[in-house]
Order: C-alpha cells, then structure tokens, then sequence
C-alpha cells in the first residue's frame, strides 16, 4: 500500500526533507498492516526491510545466554525497528510482534541509498536512531545488572539456613557480648554469694558445670557461624558471576553497535563524496 507524504513527514528521520524528496521516497516505501500477534519478523531470519510505527503497538525481545525472553525496545510513534538488521544486511538478533493491529512504515536498504544521495545531511538522524538503540541497550543491561543476588539465594534457602544466618548475626553483635557477659556475672555472682552464706551452691568455684555450659555452647555456636559463612561466600560468587555476565554483554552490545555507528559513519561519507565530487569537465570549471 502506498505511502502519502504526510505520513512521512512526521517521522523524525524524515523531517529535514523537502516536499520533492518526501514524494520520491514516498513512492518507494510501502505501509505495512499487521493484525494482533502477528509476528513481523523473527531472530535468526535472513535481514529484511526496516520498520517505521505509525499507529499500533509492538514488542521487540531477544533472548538472553540464558535462554530468557527479554523485552529489548517498544516503538512508539516514528521509532524504528529491525533497522541494524537492514541496514548491515545480518540476520536479526531480535523478534518484533504486533500487540494490536498495527501500521507500519516499510523501509529497505535501497530507500536508504536513494534517501542518502538525495538528502546527505539525513545521515545525521540515521546516527541519532542508532544512538536511541544504544540507550535501549544500556537499559537491557542495567535491568539484568538489577539483578540482586541475596534475593536469588533467598528464594532458595531453607529453614535450617535461615536459623543459622540469625544465630550468626546476633553471635556477633554487641547485644550477644554484653547479654552473655552479664549472664556470666550473674552467674558467678550468684555462686560467690550462696557459697560465702550458705556454704554450700549448685556450682562452686572453679565453675565446673558452667564451663561445660561454654563448651557445648562453642561446639554448637562454631558449625552454624560456619554454615552462615558459607552462604555469604555463595552470595559472593553469585554477585561476581553476574557482574561477569553483565560485563561480557556490554562489551558485546558495545562492539556491536560500535560497529553499525562506524558503518552508518562511512556511509554518509562516502555519500557526501559522491555528492560534492564534480562528474564532469564542465561541473568542474562551474
């Protein structure tokens, strides 16, 4: 279905052209309609045409290294999608479904050329729609660098490592010293006194019966501040093997969109070039 001009003109991509290049690239384009659920394009498909919104809604995922469906943009109005794929002419990475029926602008590499050639300056929102992608990216990783992991290791603690956790972090809190102190003052105090009025006490000096009691105590207290330990040094790994997940998906999405900047970059250049370069003996003497 053809394209009217004004549709196109509210496009940002598109909104430095004249009313002459806005009919020619008019007549090229094509609108797309797509029905709710329909799939628009899928990862790993041969690289297609580009996608412009114009009414609608769409969700573009891609898959994570550990097989999770993650939401990587949804276009709105004048957004672009499926555009690194086009334009570098790669398989795409990412899967675009139509939540509801849903129009489209349809745009092709050759579109591109012909845009560029006409309107060397529109290269400059090509690189503003690339860098709109690498802000998307960063939210992609920022919500996996979200992930907490005291809350991934939560959900699969026991009722044993639970207990262990709080006996460990009252043993080494200030109200464990001063509580157990006192009980030993007391206790000892209590002794003294019986045995000094009385002659006689349950306990007497050198406090056989409450040395046991400390024995049993650390032979108990020992294993669980241990067991507590553990469960740290295991939160530790988790949060270091996310960090290196995070880090490695950077560095990848980085490179990558490094890459379709540097290409977009050439592009525009050599099109600026062919644009300014003289043709003729006669353009030259002009």
């Amino acid at each position: 279905m053809p394209c009217h001009t004004d549709e196109l003109r509210q496009i940002p991509l598109f909104s430095l052209l004249d009313d002459d290049e806005l009919a020619v690239l008019a007549a090229q384009v094509e609108l797309r309609d797509f029905a709710p659920n329909q799939r628009i394009y899928k990862a790993g498909e041969p690289s297609g045409p580009a996608y412009v919104m114009l009414s609608g809604a769409v969700e573009v995922t891609l898959i994570d290294e550990d097989g999770q469906e993650l939401i990587f943009s949804q276009p709105r109005h004048g957004d672009f999608f499926g555009f690194a794929s086009m334009l570098e002419g790669v398989a795409h990475q990412t899967t675009a479904i139509a939540l509801e029926p849903t129009t489209c602008i349809e745009v092709d590499r050759n579109d591109i050329t012909v845009l560029l050639q006409t309107k060397p300056m529109a290269g400059l929102d090509m690189l503003t729609v690339m860098s709109a992608e690498i802000h998307s990216a960063q939210r992609v990783i920022r919500g996996r660098a979200m992930r907490n992991p005291n809350e991934l290791i939560d959900e699969q603690e026991t009722f044993g490592e639970r207990i262990a956790d709080h006996v460990a972090s009252f043993g080494g809190s200030w109200t464990f010293i001063i509580t157990f102190m006192v009980t030993l003052l007391a206790y000892v105090g209590l002794n003294v006194y019986l045995l000094s009025t009385r002659g006689k006490t349950w306990d007497p000096y050198p406090f056989i019966l409450l040395n046991l009691f400390l024995s049993m105590l650390a032979a108990i207290q020992a294993p669980v501040i241990m067991m507590s330990q553990n469960r740290q040094d295991s939160r530790d790994r988790l949060r270091s093997e996310l960090d290196f997940e995070v880090n490695r998906r950077a560095e990848a999405e980085i490179q990558a969109l490094s890459h379709k900047l540097h290409y977009l970059t050439d592009v525009v250049g050599d099109i600026h070039t062919h644009v300014h370069t003289p043709t003729t003996k006669d353009d030259a003497l002009t």
